[in-house]
């Protein structure tokens, strides 16, 4: 049963702003502001929400000149988030506790390196908190994320929200340290459908 979705991407508003993240790193509030056209005061807590989430992580420059140094802020996946990198190790404890009580649970005969497995772990924990169902195939390295919970939006909108999750998830991925990578996108006419290839 999928969880209710109130997450720190919840938001389309923090979708956009991930994106840009995402396309460039280092932004400014200000930057951020001119990019969406909102006001600096929402900018600074949607930011709050991502960078709570392990999805955004954000640095002070470094300055050779008078002035204030400005705060830059990146997507995790261009430097390392703590926060994202203790909900990895929370995922992987959890998983590991779970193949222990009900060892019916674990890979079959998938033969995963206990890194891999642990990849999976975050990865499942970030969808669930997403909003997401997902069904994991360790065999075959598919994630079903039918049916998409984002599928009734608009199609620009929608093909921003898949781009900015796919980055997301490759991101869970690195963030946990694995061979593990988001490789593609299962073409599909039925935007409900949503099936995600990975890759050693």
């Amino acid at each position: 049963m999928p969880r209710p979705v109130y997450s720190a991407i919840s938001s389309y508003s923090r979708v956009r702003l991930l994106h840009l993240l995402q396309d460039r790193p280092q932004r400014t509030i200000t930057e951020l502001c001119d990019a969406t056209g909102l006001h600096a005061n929402t900018v600074r807590e949607h930011l709050q929400r991502l960078i709570d989430g392990g999805y955004v992580v954000a640095a002070t420059e470094h300055r050779t000149t008078r002035g204030r140094p400005r705060v830059l802020y990146s997507a995790a996946s261009a430097g390392v988030s703590p926060v994202a990198v203790r909900k990895a190790r929370e995922a992987a404890a959890r998983g590991d506790l779970m193949r222990r009580i009900m060892p019916w649970t674990g890979a079959g005969g998938a033969a995963l390196p206990t890194e891999a497995v642990h990849q999976l772990d975050a990865l499942a924990d970030d969808l669930g908190d997403a909003g997401f169902d997902p069904v994991i195939d360790e065999t075959t390295l598919t994630l079903d994320l039918s049916p998409c919970p984002h599928s009734s939006s608009e199609t620009a909108a929608r093909d921003l929200l898949c781009q900015v999750h796919l980055s997301l998830m490759d991101g869970v991925l690195a963030q946990a340290g694995g061979p593990l990578r988001v490789a593609d996108i299962a073409p599909s006419c039925d935007p409900a459908q949503c099936v995600v290839h990975l890759a050693r």
